[in-house]
């Protein structure tokens, strides 16, 4: 388990890199955090840590976006907000970018958690009081 304290906004681009560093090889990471709570934009800063030079979006409505890294790569961004059964998620192909082989970080997780890949990152954001974030990263 790892923890990143981002102190203010100003601070989440160096989280970010600390985030990418502690990535390793994993693939798949799964969100989780109160509505509110910073996912969509720490994982903007990924993005950028990553090298995306798409402009990173919340995919709410299209429930995934691909964006490609200054390397020929690619990273996969859910958010599974509006699913409202496995079968649209699985409609949607899902499983199929999981295994792909290219990053994919996942936005409301809970509601496709039986599809995760078993080594799925879980990582947690939670609000502090003093309006910093915790990261907890959990393999």
């Amino acid at each position: 388990m790892a923890q990143i304290i981002i102190s203010s906004v100003d601070g989440i681009g160096s989280a970010a890199k600390q985030f990418v560093e502690l990535m390793g090889d994993r693939k798949v990471f799964a969100f989780y955090g109160k509505m509110g709570a910073g996912k969509t934009t720490f994982i903007k800063a990924i993005c950028e840590a990553l090298g995306v030079e798409d402009v990173v979006t919340s995919p709410t409505f299209a429930i995934v976006n691909e964006y490609k890294t200054r390397q020929e790569g690619t990273v996969f961004h859910f958010d599974f907000y509006r699913i409202k059964n496995l079968g649209e998620a699985c409609d949607i192909g899902c499983e199929e970018y999981f295994y792909s082989g290219s990053p994919c970080f996942i936005e409301w997780p809970e509601l496709v958690e039986p599809l995760l890949p078993e080594e799925t990152v879980s990582v947690r954001i939670e609000a502090d009081d003093d309006g910093s974030r915790t990261v907890t990263i959990t393999p």
